[in-house]
């Protein structure tokens, strides 16, 4: 029997039940590019200002580019200067997950995707009002889908 979750779908403005996604690391292999594969199942991450997003403008919805999972709106994008897609909140916290990560020497908090576990990026206590939150997300852990 497969796992459920409730996300929130932006589409149907209301939480809905999904199945959680698992698959192995050849099946991500077809699916992503190598960039994509490397960010959102490696939990690797693209040099600043190289990202497709980091200065996009469009409206409507980021999503997960691996299981399409609802992430972040166009609203609530802004320019932090870091040379990463920066956001002060998701669409909702159902749709992502929190881990410490160690990785270089000091804790910082990775965003997942709460549907297939993907590597989005890290949140950060830096970022504007009303939410003081930045959510520092990797080009290469999204796809973005244009209003209407």
């Amino acid at each position: 029997m497969a796992d459920k979750l409730m996300i929130y779908s932006v589409k149907k403005g209301a939480p809905i039940e999904v199945e959680k996604i698992a698959k192995s690391d050849e099946e991500w292999r077809r699916q992503l590019t190598a960039e994509e594969f490397r960010i959102a199942r490696r939990k690797g991450t693209e040099p600043p200002f190289t990202g497709r997003y980091h200065a996009f403008k469009g409206k409507g919805v980021f999503t997960c580019v691996c299981c399409g999972t609802d992430l972040f709106s166009s609203r609530d994008k802004f320019d932090s200067g870091t040379g990463w897609p920066s956001f002060t909140s998701p669409v909702s916290e159902l749709n992502i997950i929190y881990g410490e990560d160690m990785e270089l020497g000091y804790p910082r908090v990775e965003v997942r995707c709460a549907r297939c576990g993907a590597h989005l990026g890290h949140v950060f206590d830096d970022g504007p009002p009303p939410t003081g939150k930045r959510y520092c997300i990797n080009s290469g852990a999204l796809r973005f889908v244009p209003m209407g």
